[in-house]
């Protein structure tokens, strides 16, 4: 655990008003918020999207949840939202900041069941050994359908051995991995159709974090969609975090009030498993 730089997922807890991060973390979030007032509003947008897409789900009959980049706990947790709605459901949460992993099970420990809740140290890059770490875990049956959420992760680089993005390839075959009547949740930070303002401030923060935490990569929403392969996309599709199905919003979904859902920054959607 490198407590002398900032770490992706410790800002992103600061900036959901979470406490599991470092004075580091913290001057760094401070720092990107002179230049992108917005930035902590875009954090929450994307946790109210993660809610509003577990409600949705479980409407749709969903009860397994596997949460890859699941972060640091804070601010309503898929199994506290699924539990809401489906007190049969049941979560696996995979991250790779050992600070995430480390509170995640703390907050299983205190506020989960083991027989339906269970976190896992896992790389993204490695979909075959997440896969089997979820299967161990006993928590979800891989044989039935689920969802696969992969929130706010993307833009972070998933570099390989060669220096490349090997991000897109990763989801393609977690895709493949997936049963039949399973879903895709994914969202990450473009750089097409943004306010003018907040496109500039964007690309300064992204400096910053190339700089200074991890290197991002940016797509498009042709380049988003196809991460869905050839998942039938969700109504209303690709979209803004912001705008996706605001209707399934639960008690505690935050709710962040954009002039333009594009102030939101990222982009949505939930694809299906033929």
């Amino acid at each position: 655990m490198d407590l002398e730089r900032p770490s992706v997922a410790r800002v992103y807890d600061w900036y959901l008003g979470g406490t599991a991060n470092w004075a580091i973390d913290r001057e760094f979030g401070k720092k990107v918020l002179t230049t992108f007032p917005a930035g902590m509003y875009c954090a929450r947008a994307n946790r109210a999207f993660l809610h509003r897409a577990v409600r949705h789900l479980v409407a749709r009959g969903v009860r397994q949840f596997v949460d890859i980049g699941s972060g640091v706990p804070t601010m309503g947790n898929v199994h506290q939202v699924a539990d809401e709605v489906a007190p049969d459901s049941r979560v696996v949460y995979i991250d790779y900041e050992p600070v995430a992993v480390a509170h995640s099970r703390i907050l299983l420990e205190q506020h989960g069941d083991p027989a339906r809740h269970a976190v896992i140290h896992g790389d993204l890059r490695d979909p075959d050994g997440v896969w089997e770490a979820v299967a161990q875990t006993g928590v979800v049956d891989l044989d039935e359908p689920l969802a696969l959420l992969v929130t706010a992760v993307l833009h972070v680089q998933q570099t390989g051995p060669d220096g490349r993005d090997v991000g897109p390839e990763a989801i393609a075959q977690y895709r493949d991995l997936l049963p039949a009547g399973s879903y895709l949740v994914l969202s990450q930070i473009t750089h097409e159709g943004l306010p003018e303002e907040i496109a500039a401030q964007l690309h300064a923060i992204i400096r910053m974090y190339d700089d200074d935490v991890s290197k991002h990569v940016l797509r498009s929403k042709a380049e988003f969609g196809a991460l869905f392969g050839d998942f039938a996309l969700l109504e209303p599709g690709v979209t803004w975090t912001a705008s996706w199905h605001p209707e399934d919003s639960g008690p505690d979904t935050p709710v962040i009030d954009f002039a333009d859902p594009s102030e939101s920054v990222m982009l949505a959607g939930v694809g299906r498993k033929p």
